[in-house]
């Protein structure tokens, strides 16, 4: 690849993204665009703008894509019942096809002969986004820096932050990975590669410890048309609105925890540690409500489509005929999928659950 002049960079404000973009002015020389896409994640939003506006960005990009994420992606992957390996329930997977087909049409935008990830040699998101840029851009060069720096470690990338002044909230006593949107939050790193440790109680952001859930019971009332839920306790709700309040809801009551190695596609094992509050909860009442209305074999017949469809959800194989096949299977086993399931949210021997 000829030396780039314009790059834009798929862009969190976190530990790596925040280095690679200090690395790529000072490897290319090159001008380097910023695209942060807001899918929930919050308070990261600011600080993320800010800390490139320091860098010297002049071309930021943040765009709200929460509607856009829940509504095309979520929603269709939640009404498959996709689950990764039985557990996970894909909150980074699924937000990467978005991102990555809105970071192509900002780098046609602005003229930009490259786009860059900062997804680890050893991580799946590297599948993931450059499957979602050779669909919309196969000529478009990509840059790699995990691939191709002599950073080693995340101690190396703190020490890369501190010698050339880029501020990084992450620390090498809390120097975990995580990535977080409307559906989820995952963390890595640190203390959780040891399988044997105990992620520590002020790992988890989104979900009450399960010792320290409320004793008393709480009813919530999901309703669903055609499959999708469209209302919390009577309230009808946009699809942002409605995860939001699921999402408190669960997470006052420590639901949606889960601790899982998993198979990497790049194939190695890796521990997660995942919170999805108003995911694990839709997932529980959706399910209840096709086991009353669908028929055996419509039920059997879903039941093999949905860890395909978690597969090609965790490859990065969105924008492909089989998801479009799978999702037309699903819309047709979706239309008597309507009507409302209470879910009953307390503690039993010192946990929460559903």
């Amino acid at each position: 690849m000829s030396k780039p002049r314009k790059v834009v960079l798929a862009y969190s404000g976190g530990l790596d993204t925040s280095i690679i973009l200090k690395w790529l002015q000072a490897t290319y020389g090159c001008e380097v665009v910023t695209f942060t896409a807001d899918l929930g994640q919050g308070e990261e939003l600011e600080p993320a703008r800010q800390k490139a506006e320091l860098l010297g960005i002049r071309e930021i990009y943040v765009e709200d894509l929460r509607e856009e994420f829940v509504r095309d992606y979520v929603m269709p992957m939640f009404r498959a019942n996709a689950l990764y390996e039985g557990t996970y329930l894909l909150g980074t997977s699924i937000a990467r096809p978005l991102i990555g087909k809105r970071q192509i049409e900002i780098a046609h935008k602005v003229g930009a002969d490259a786009v860059a990830h900062g997804a680890t040699g050893k991580g799946n998101d590297q599948v993931r986004f450059e499957l979602t840029y050779m669909a919309f851009a196969p000529d478009l060069p990509v840059i790699a820096p995990w691939r191709i720096w002599d950073l080693k470690s995340r101690e190396d990338c703190l020490a890369y932050a501190a010698a050339h002044n880029v501020p990084v909230a992450a620390t090498a006593a809390k120097i975990y990975s995580r990535d977080r949107n409307i559906w989820h939050i995952s963390h890595e790193g640190g203390v959780l590669e040891d399988p044997n440790s105990v992620p520590p109680k002020d790992l988890f952001m989104l979900t009450t410890d399960p010792a320290d859930a409320p004793m008393t019971p709480e009813d919530v009332t999901i309703g669903f048309e055609n499959g999708t839920p469209v209302s919390v306790n009577g309230a009808t709700l946009d699809p942002v609105a409605l995860l939001t309040r699921l999402n408190e809801i669960g997470g006052k009551h420590g639901i949606g925890r889960a601790d899982i190695v998993e198979d990497r596609l790049v194939g190695m094992k890796s521990r997660g540690v995942y919170e999805t509050p108003g995911g694990t909860l839709l997932y529980t009442a959706h399910s209840e409500l096709e086991m009353l209305v669908l028929d055996r074999r419509t039920l059997a017949a879903k039941d093999l489509i949905a860890p395909r469809y978690a597969d090609l959800v965790y490859e990065g194989r969105w924008w492909t005929t089989e998801r479009e096949a799978c999702d037309a299977f699903v819309n047709a086993t979706q239309s008597r999928v309507t009507g409302s399931v209470t879910l009953r949210l307390c503690r039993e021997i010192g946990r929460a659950h559903v």
